[in-house]
């Protein structure tokens, strides 16, 4: 198959994406398919006028590592030559109607909010995973919450507020802690900071408030922290996630070492089976199709809290879909191919 994969774009998990996209890239051409790696922002600049040659191009290995900072947006968007508002850089659309299939490696509000999704079935380009309507329910995380509503998943008490820096003092006196203070529509842990005490509280809001101006004041739940892929309408093993730090941040998630992370979970099988069935019941709820990944704390008493749902979960070195379907005998390049195959019959090509 010709194969672009899509990855970087404009968002804080810039780096998750294209250390995601290297991989997905490698492991399709190690299957015999033709694979452009492609940045959706930078697009085809400084590239030569055979972009064909992209489908056999060397792979920019550099970024296979993810960075332990989140990168600067400011200086990718003036690294573009082409300074237009468009999200998508020049050629890439021309690319991605070329390919029989467009492989997404982006992560976060550009590429998983449903926008990308949309622009793709306008102009009839095939691509993997989750419809556009799905997509962007799943990344705000206050309508996940209320579609949940009524379909058993238990969820954290939660509400959400808008604010800018001029009404953090007096949120510090309104808000009660502990919780969690969450950004509506981030990823990675980027804008997330769990709060135990009021003196935590101002530098939590204006970190969150750096990333978006609509926060979700969530119930702080202390417990173990479990992930669950569903792949093909079919839950995966569970993923027990140990950080070695107390939050598993942006760091904890992508630098080797920085968690320890069990397939499956320290579970009974009883309550293997409740997260599975919750993971399931989420991505059938909002409508999502080929897979996806709900995260979740289980508290003392065993009680299952769905967190949020990655429409387009990480595929890095130390991604935690892969880690699943590998404790079921599928390997990642096998994964990748399912994951192609799903998308083609949820797009009908």
């Amino acid at each position: 198959m010709k194969i672009v994969v899509l990855a970087g774009g404009l968002s804080p998990e810039r780096n998750v994406s294209l250390s995601t996209g290297i991989m997905v890239c490698q492991a399709l051409r190690e299957r015999g398919h033709a694979v452009a790696f492609l940045d959706m922002f930078l697009g085809l600049e400084g590239y030569p006028p055979q972009v064909g040659d992209l489908f056999h191009a060397s792979i920019p290995a550099h970024f296979r590592a993810i960075n332990r900072e989140a990168p600067n947006l400011s200086a990718v968007k003036a690294s573009r030559k082409e300074q237009s508002a468009s999200l998508f850089g020049p050629g890439v659309l021309s690319l991605c109607q070329e390919a029989d299939m467009v492989f997404l490696a982006l992560h976060g509000a550009c590429g998983e909010d449903g926008r990308v999704q949309a622009t793709f079935d306008l102009m009839g380009i095939p691509y993997t995973g989750s419809g556009y309507l799905g997509s962007a329910i799943a990344m705000d995380k206050d309508y996940t919450k209320r579609f949940l509503t009524g379909t058993g998943v238990k969820t954290p008490e939660w509400h959400t507020i808008r604010a800018d820096e001029s009404q953090v003092e007096t949120l510090m006196n309104t808000l009660e802690v502990p919780c969690v203070l969450k950004v509506l529509r981030g990823g990675s842990s980027l804008g997330v900071s769990i709060v135990k005490s009021r003196s935590e509280l101002e530098r939590a809001l204006r970190d969150c408030l750096s990333y978006d101006s609509t926060l979700m004041v969530e119930q702080y739940i202390k417990g173990r922290e479990f992930t669950c892929g569903v792949l093909e309408d079919a839950a995966l093993p569970t993923v027990e996630i140990i950080p070695q730090v107390e939050f598993y941040d942006y760091e904890s998630k992508y630098q080797p070492g920085a968690t320890l992370e069990i397939c499956p979970g320290r579970t009974s099988k009883e309550l293997e089976e409740r997260i599975r069935t919750a993971a399931l019941t989420v991505h059938k709820a909002l409508g999502l199709s080929v897979y996806s990944r709900s995260d979740f704390i289980v508290d003392e008493n065993e009680q299952v809290y769905f967190l949020e749902v990655n429409t387009l979960p990480g595929m890095t070195p130390t991604s935690l879909v892969p880690q699943e379907a590998a404790a079921v005998g599928m390997d990642y390049g096998t994964l990748c191919e399912r994951i192609i195959a799903a998308s083609m019959s949820a797009r009908e090509v």
